[in-house]
């Protein structure tokens, strides 16, 4: 299933603001992502059309099982790619940013190589 850029972003952010918060309003997306309200809501309409996300009459966010499975995945490269580079002498802040771009492009036949490969050197390295 092939998914924008945008809506990994969008899907991420929900999953990583519900691990802090009780409830998750489109607001508290504005304020982490910093964008336009406008393009939020017009972001959360389609997600929810697509199936993504689901709002109750309070305007509360919520992953779907198949919002939660990408959210999942984009968050998975995301702590991964960010810890290694920091590991490897990047930059903190080069580091999450490089994490950040490498999470949305990079293949799951890929991404899954690159994980295999760092396991074993570092289980190479005990």
């Amino acid at each position: 299933m092939e998914i924008r850029e945008s809506a990994e972003m969008y899907l991420e952010t929900i999953l990583i603001l519900s691990q802090n918060k009780t409830h998750v309003r489109a607001i508290d997306i504005v304020n982490k992502l910093e964008y336009k309200k406008s393009s939020v809501s017009v972001a959360m309409k389609n997600l929810r059309e697509e199936g993504y996300i689901d709002v109750d009459q309070d305007g509360y966010i919520s992953l779907t099982t198949k919002g939660k499975k990408i959210a999942d995945t984009i968050f998975e490269r995301h702590v991964f790619f960010s810890d290694w580079l920091k590991r490897l002498g990047v930059n903190d802040t080069v580091a999450l940013d490089d994490a950040c771009r490498i999470e949305h492009v990079i293949s799951a036949e890929s991404f899954k190589a690159i994980r295999e490969y760092v396991k074993e050197c570092k289980s190479d390295n005990k």
